[in-house]
């Protein structure tokens, strides 16, 4: 793992140094937070700032703006991601990551499953919300068993089972107080039927599920396939309340840069 974000800081740091015509070895301070770049061209950049230029360089190369993805939930997603890959949730070869955004309608295509090392989007593709959690839009959120509402928050994906909904994928929730009780709800990814145009043309929006982030039967295979096995999930959705340790940028950011901070960027790059 330490090679890989290694590799990533590295071409974080390619990225940022574009116009510039030569380089000395750089340092961070991190007494200020910054990282200093001698060159013909003198400048400091913080490691807030050559963070979002590593999110965005993501970002843009899986071309998510097309899709409609909101550019700070996929930074929430990517915090997380890391957060979770610090705290151990999430094993060294986990590059998959899924966004699901209840602050959009039904009609959305508002999951997304990105490859993060490839910079590739995967799949984007229809979603259900729990139908406690409203019509179209989902605007109300709970931890609450028997409640049919979904769970905002961070989850990392576990074993393939076959329920009554057919093939399902179990769920951990990693937010106290807002998705823990993911195993004992039942909250599972599934095919389910009203996941899907049909259901949209009929009654305006998707049906709804009794909280879980219930898919079209066309594509579950692939998002089971695709996510299974110790990856994260991010629901996001409008709730004030909603609090996670695992948003937490500024760790984020000083792991992924701390490997770069120890070598001589000169001679990597």
């Amino acid at each position: 793992m330490r090679k890989y974000f290694l590799w990533v800081a590295c071409t974080i740091l390619i990225v940022f140094s574009i116009g510039f015509i030569s380089w000395s070895p750089a340092s961070i301070n991190h007494k200020t937070n910054t990282v200093k770049v001698t060159s013909t061209t003198k400048h400091a950049a913080t490691l807030s700032e050559l963070y979002g230029q590593y999110v965005t360089d993501i970002y843009n190369n899986a071309q998510l703006q097309l899709t409609g993805m909101d550019a700070l939930v996929f930074q929430k997603a990517i915090t997380g991601y890391i957060n979770l890959k610090i705290a151990h949730k999430l094993p060294e070869n986990s590059n998959v990551i899924t966004v699901v955004d209840f602050n959009k309608s039904s009609r959305d295509k508002r999951m997304w499953i990105i490859d993060v090392a490839a910079k590739k989007l995967l799949l984007n593709t229809w979603v259900s919300h729990g139908q406690g959690s409203g019509d179209d839009m989902a605007t109300a959120f709970s931890n609450t068993e028997h409640s049919h509402q979904s769970s905002l928050g961070f989850y990392v994906t576990d074993g393939v089972y076959i329920g009554k909904h057919g093939r399902s994928l179990k769920l951990d929730g990693m937010d106290a107080g807002f998705n823990s009780n993911a195993r004992q709800r039942a909250i599972v990814v599934h095919a389910a039927d009203y996941v899907s145009q049909a259901s949209i043309n009929q009654l305006g929006r998707l049906g709804r599920s009794h909280g879980c982030p219930a898919v079209s039967p066309e594509v579950c295979e692939t998002v089971i396939n695709t996510i299974k096995g110790k990856n994260m999930l991010y629901i996001t959705g409008n709730d004030a309340r909603y609090a996670s340790k695992y948003l937490d940028e500024n760790v984020a950011e000083q792991f992924l840069f701390a490997t770069a901070s120890t070598q001589n960027v000169a001679k990597v790059l």
